[in-house]
């Protein structure tokens, strides 16, 4: 499979990279902007800001089971697997987890796909999965972000080779990873999600065709 479209993170390497600067002053301007449209609409205009962000992710129809990160040491964020992993053994299914960015336009255009087509897609998803919704962040490169299946959380990369993931060197948003219930990999992955943008080629993910 041809590797897909993506968002690189601030540290990753490339034409078209933002730096760790940019990001901050982004992250500034979005912080103003967010001010300046409480303080004209009130409790009820926050109410909207916050409505619109909780809708980044998965859409509803996969019923996903969302993971929100966890403060970790050194200023990193850990994302906790394993209740997800415990509803897939006990619902004997596979896990499909998706790990988007709240601040990636890639991601949008892969929810919106899955959005548009959940007619023709949840019922497979629904058959053989759980889907675990990891909501992160550009600013959390692969130095920042740690992964627990089992007893000890473990750095991106670290956790890439420990399930034999071919990825291990680049974390790009977004990413998927199709494990079964003991938190294993199934299958070897893209970098991005581009090649899932048609129901045939998600439907040859669900199904495990390489």
């Amino acid at each position: 499979m041809k590797a897909g479209l993506h968002c690189p993170h601030p540290t990753e390497a490339g034409d078209g990279a933002p730096t760790a600067a940019l990001a901050r002053a982004e992250a500034a301007a979005r912080r103003r902007r967010g001010l300046r449209r409480r303080t004209v609409l009130g409790w009820g205009g926050a109410l909207l800001v916050a409505s619109g962000a909780a809708q980044a992710g998965m859409p509803a129809d996969y019923a996903p089971i969302v993971v929100q990160p966890t403060p970790a040491d050194a200023g990193r964020v850990e994302f906790d697997l394993r209740p997800a992993l415990a509803q897939a053994r006990k619902a004997g299914k596979r896990l499909y987890v998706y790990m988007g960015a709240s601040d990636c336009k890639y991601c949008r255009r892969y929810e919106a796909f899955l959005a548009s087509n959940a007619g023709e897609l949840k019922a497979h998803f629904a058959k053989d999965w759980l889907v675990a919704d990891l909501r992160s962040q550009l600013g959390n490169s692969a130095e920042k972000l740690l992964l627990r299946t089992g007893d000890r959380a473990l750095p991106y990369a670290d956790f890439q080779r420990s399930i034999g993931d071919e990825r291990a060197r680049l974390l790009v948003y977004p990413t998927v990873w199709v494990l079964d219930n003991q938190g294993k990999p199934l299958m070897q992955m893209p970098a991005g999600a581009g090649t899932f943008e048609t129901v045939p080629e998600q439907l040859e993910i669900l199904r495990l065709e390489q």
